[in-house]
């Protein structure tokens, strides 16, 4: 419905609409009024100010109204998580698998694994309870065959060279080469700015310099590095360190030969190249001709940027396109299934001994405790201040 929003003394502040969701049908499972004003900073100064003032009326905590739903099981954690990564994707990929956790993906697997372990527990602990009944002889056999079966798909879950992780935070690619290759030109090709100081002087980037694209929908952390070479210079050995580590800590490497010096080829660069590298040619405009293994390119005239640019898409987009499963994309996350495959990994070997059942079960409840925290269903309430304070004021 339109409303006018006055202040104390009547006049209107702004003119807009006011929409009503009741309880439990809205977001927070609570009942809320939202307003919808001008975009005007003066007016949503006013209108906060005006709403502020009405007893029993605050401004919401970063991440309050998420929270509020979790709290009113609207949401799971993993689907609050979501949420906040949907509203930070900048990217198409991220996008999807923001879309995906935040659908209950991920959550829907992991509360299926727990299900199925209370389920072996509950077989285990019977043949504890009623050792003396009239009970299944396979009963013990039959709850081993479950919890393997968890823990080997938790184990392929883990297993997935942090896909998930990446993806949400972004792709690292790190250019390296000899000094004067080329490579902080190429940067500031692809990044369609000069995002990085260009000059004839050897050993003019002494620092990490990042650059964020958007590649095919993926999002890529693209980093200029120092040139490699020995210089009697503390400071450029220092960047030169930072480019080594860089390109040993990316998921992907540029690597950068310079045209002018074609075909003897930097041996510091070629020791650094690996199948997670794309070798690049640069200055192809001195009439370089690359050889195969080689993308020819011209940071100058833009000649051979669409290779590049189509290599570099693929390369991403083979390493880190969404499986059919949903993706593990917290460190959290892993740190629990981690300690749950240590939990699986006691009770097995304890099984295989025919001893300590009890303590065998004591490791089931670990387990079945450690995946219920990754979707709030047990023990989470230290770790909420952390997850939804990353959220924005009002979401």
């Amino acid at each position: 419905m339109r409303v006018r929003l006055t202040d104390d003394s009547g006049e209107v502040v702004d003119d807009g609409l006011a929409l009503w969701f009741p309880a439990p049908n809205s977001f927070t499972g609570e009942d809320v009024v939202e307003l919808h004003l001008h975009g005007g900073t003066a007016a949503i100064t006013a209108a906060t100010r005006v709403l502020a003032a009405l007893p029993g009326h605050r401004l919401a905590e970063p991440g309050e109204f998420t929270r509020r739903a979790f709290e009113n099981a609207k949401l799971d954690l993993t689907e609050a998580e979501g949420l906040a990564d949907l509203v930070d994707a900048e990217t198409d990929a991220q996008r999807r698998q923001a879309r995906r956790q935040m659908a209950g993906e991920l959550g829907d697997l992991y509360e299926q694994w727990r299900a199925a372990l209370l389920s072996a527990l509950a077989h285990f602990e019977a043949e504890i309870d009623f050792a003396e009944e009239d009970i299944p002889p396979d009963l013990h056999a039959r709850a081993v065959g479950e919890v393997r079966a968890i823990s080997t798909a938790v184990a392929a879950h883990l297993d997935d060279k942090r896909r998930g992780e990446i993806l949400r935070g972004g792709v690292s690619v790190a250019i390296v080469g000899p000094p004067n290759a080329g490579k902080s030109s190429l940067l500031n090709r692809l990044a369609g700015r000069d995002a990085a100081i260009v000059s004839a002087t050897a050993g003019t980037t002494r620092d990490v310099i990042e650059v964020h694209l958007d590649l095919g929908g993926f999002p890529v952390i693209l980093a200029d590095t120092a040139g490699l070479r020995v210089s009697g210079d503390d400071i450029e050995q220092e960047g030169v360190r930072r480019a080594k580590r860089r390109a040993d800590e990316a998921d992907l490497k540029l690597a950068v030969f310079d045209g002018a010096t074609w075909p003897n080829l930097d041996p510091t660069t070629l020791a650094l190249c690996d199948d997670d590298t794309i070798r690049v040619v640069n200055k192809i405009d001195l009439g370089v001709a690359s050889d195969a293994g080689f993308i020819g390119v011209s940071a100058l005239s833009g000649a051979g940027l669409d290779a590049l640019e189509a290599a570099l898409s693929s390369a991403v987009a083979q390493r880190f396109q969404p499986s059919a499963a949903p993706a593990l994309t917290r460190a959290r996350h892993r740190a629990a299934l981690e300690e749950c495959q240590a939990s699986f990994a006691r009770f097995l070997a304890a099984s295989e001994k025919k001893g300590a059942p009890e303590l065998a079960a004591e490791d089931l409840r670990l387990a079945a405790r450690a995946l219920g925290r990754i979707t709030g269903r047990v023990d989470v309430e230290e770790i909420l201040g952390v997850i939804f304070a990353e959220f924005c004021i009002g979401k």
